[in-house]
């Protein structure tokens, strides 16, 4: 079995030659192009693009009106903008090992009318599946991409991360790939390193251990995954922010505004101190959304804000006495 792919770039090529020769027919219409004779006089015929009109030169006879222009009806002036206009073909994705440019045979059992198929034809249509699956991942490196990348869908989906958040693990785990980074190294490991690694540079609140809970592999090889592959990649991650974790907690221990305005402003006045650095942002977030609801007279819990959380009850009471000592300095 043969299969036929499409390049993306010749197909923006193909848009983009008919884009231009449009444009340029449109801008020059003092110099239309010339095409065939008259049938009248025999004399050159030109073609208006702007008013879609082809007429003589000669005598005016008008050879067509209202021609379709078949070409795009937008333009675009560099590649991001073309890429999100163009409507050739599926969108590319970083989280299918071919970018979604291969060809997929689906699962129904049914012809173009809905009819369902024959036996015969099922079993055909079953190899032909199998065959198709072969050839999408042809060698060992497609094939680590396939799962490694399928694994990032799960995870991103049971933790709900933002569309974003999964292309940049794509293309995280690539680079690793392209790097040979991975022999040696578990599959499931790097590819939960690489969503965790993503979902810091998108500045998401989410903790380490949350992506340890939905990894096939133990916590510890996370962590030492995520070491390397911000390391070997250089990745750019800037130090986690306490205060992006407030809305979440807040949320889910629907304490009221005043209370988590409170707790932003004790992890304010601890940043301005430098009491943050070293210390866990979830720990000081938990800590913070504890002492503001607990001025507010919430009524929350430290046992309810470690279950939220996922911070131990000793974190918390160390830290909230800590951001209690240094705003009461602050106020001194």
């Amino acid at each position: 079995m043969t299969q036929t792919t499409f390049s993306r770039e010749d197909q923006y090529a193909a848009e983009s030659d008919a884009t231009s020769e449009h444009v340029a027919e449109s801008d020059a219409t003092s110099e239309p192009s010339v095409e065939r004779s008259c049938p009248e006089c025999s004399g050159s015929v030109l073609r208006d693009e702007e008013r879609g009109e082809a007429a003589c030169r000669d005598c005016g006879l008008v050879l067509d009106e209202d021609a379709i222009d078949r070409g795009p009806e937008w333009r675009s002036f560099d590649g991001e903008d073309r890429d999100g206009k163009s409507r050739v073909g599926a969108p590319t994705t970083e989280l299918m090992h071919d970018r979604g440019l291969s060809t997929n045979i689906g699962w129904r059992d049914e012809d173009a009318y809905g009819e369902r198929l024959s036996s015969r034809k099922r079993n055909r249509m079953r190899r032909l599946r199998t065959w198709d699956e072969r050839f999408r991942a042809k060698d060992a490196r497609e094939r680590n991409l396939k799962q490694a990348l399928g694994e990032i869908s799960r995870m991103a989906s049971a933790l709900d991360l933002a569309e974003p958040v999964r292309e940049t693990a794509g293309v995280v785990y690539r680079r690793a790939v392209e790097e040979d980074l991975l022999p040696g190294r578990s599959i499931e490991g790097m590819a939960t390193a690489a969503l965790y690694a993503a979902a810091r540079q998108h500045g998401a609140p989410r903790r380490v251990t949350e992506f340890g809970d939905v990894s096939r592999v133990e916590q510890t090889r996370v962590d030492r995954a995520y070491r390397y592959l911000s390391r070997e990649l250089g990745l750019a991650i800037e130090p986690e922010d306490p205060a992006n974790y407030l809305p979440q907690f807040a949320s889910s221990l629907d304490v009221s505004d005043e209370a988590e305005r409170l707790a932003r402003d004790l992890l304010r006045v601890a940043k301005d101190h430098n009491r943050h650095s070293g210390k866990s942002p979830a720990g000081l977030a938990a800590a913070a959304i504890y002492a503001g609801s607990k001025l507010t007279n919430q009524g929350v819990t430290q046992g309810d804000v470690s279950d939220v959380s996922d911070v131990s009850r000793v974190t918390i009471r160390d830290r909230y006495q800590e951001l209690l000592d240094v705003y009461a300095e602050r106020d001194g």
